[in-house]
Parts: structure tokens; sequence; C-alpha cells
């Protein structure tokens, strides 16, 4: 399902994901994962578009921007989707540290010429909640001072169900990963064309 980065053809009609475990369909098969769940819509809409999910488990914004500029170079996307923080805010990394990196992904991003759709993330309390409300203001604030376009809450309507997310409470399983989908869908689509090929990618 997923189009290895050595493989990819660079094309506006590429979509990039940069993500954590969020995105890398943890504790799944990958094709039961939101990201590959995408590739299957934008099939069947007719939109003639690549994905290629850059995204690890683990990662941190330190990870991803230390890698972003290498799969930008090799997949030139139209679409960058940027989803990473999460583990910045479970070991508590500093919030403008985890500020600073998604924004220079953002730039790193635009730069070379994708469109950006930034993912929000809240994070359980375990810092407090002084912590986890400057976390939680890094996405709307990032969107609002670079211009791109948001996510507010990648689990929003998932999160806080427990038939919809896995035992360990933080990934969704595969009942939640359609309403992730779903949730991202709203946004991703207004920055879409239609294939002129009959929808192949």
């Amino acid at each position: 399902m997923f189009i290895a980065l050595q493989n990819a053809v660079a094309s506006d009609r590429t979509i990039l994901v940069l993500g954590d475990s969020l995105s890398a369909a943890h504790g799944l098969r990958p094709e039961q994962g939101w990201v590959a769940l995408l590739i299957g819509r934008l099939r069947a809409q007719g939109y003639g578009y690549q994905v290629i999910n850059a995204s690890v488990s683990g990662e941190t914004t330190t990870g991803g921007l230390a890698r972003l500029p290498r799969e930008l170079r090799l997949t030139q996307p139209g679409i960058l989707i940027l989803e990473l923080g999460a583990n910045d805010g479970l070991r508590g990394l500093p919030v403008n540290l985890t500020r600073q990196h998604l924004a220079e992904m953002i730039r790193l991003g635009k730069a070379a010429g994708a469109k950006v759709l930034l993912v929000g993330i809240l994070i359980p309390p375990n810092y407090g909640p002084r912590y986890t409300r400057q976390f939680a203001d890094i996405y709307p604030d990032l969107a609002r001072r670079l211009h791109t376009a948001l996510v507010p809450f990648l689990l929003k309507g998932v999160a806080l169900d427990p038939h919809l997310m896995q035992e360990d409470g933080l990934h969704p399983n595969a009942r939640g990963e359609p309403l992730v989908l779903n949730t991202v869908w709203p946004y991703l689509e207004p920055m879409l064309k239609k294939s002129t090929q009959g929808g192949r990618p």
C-alpha cells in the first residue's frame, strides 16, 4: 500500500505524511491505518495522488526535522501533512523547542513548494495543566502565524472512547482509524486537485 521513498516519483500530486506512531498504524496492520485508508479514498474519489508515508513510531519533532530535508528532496511533494509533537509532549520536552521545530518544518515544506497541513495533537495532563495548555496552544498559534492549514485535533471523537482505542489508551484501534481519516479529510480535501487521468495515481 505504501510507496517506498526511493521509488517515489517527484510530483505535485504527491502527498508526504511525516508523522509518528499515530500515522504509522502502530499496533495494527499497515492497511488499517488512516494513511492507508486515505490512499483508498483518494482513488475512489478520482484524485490522482500518490501517498508516501514517512511516519516512524516514536518520532519526535527533533527526528522529524532531521529527516524532512532529505524526504522533501526525494519526493518533492505537492502536499506535506505534518503530524508530529505527541512524543515531545509525552516526554515533557520544552514547549518552545517543539514549537521551534514544527515552525522550521513548516517553513521547509513551503520553501520546497508544498502546501502544508499541520495536524494538532493534545496530550494527557501528566505534566500538569500549565504544560498541557501550553502544548495544546502550539498548533493553532503556528497555523495562525505561519498561515498554515490546521487539523485542530487528530483524535477528535476517538481519544476518549475506549471502544475506538487500543489498550494503551494512546493509539486508535482498527475501528477508530476510519474516524481519524474523517477528521483529517475536510481539511485536506480543499488542498487537492482532481486528476485528469481518470483517478489513476
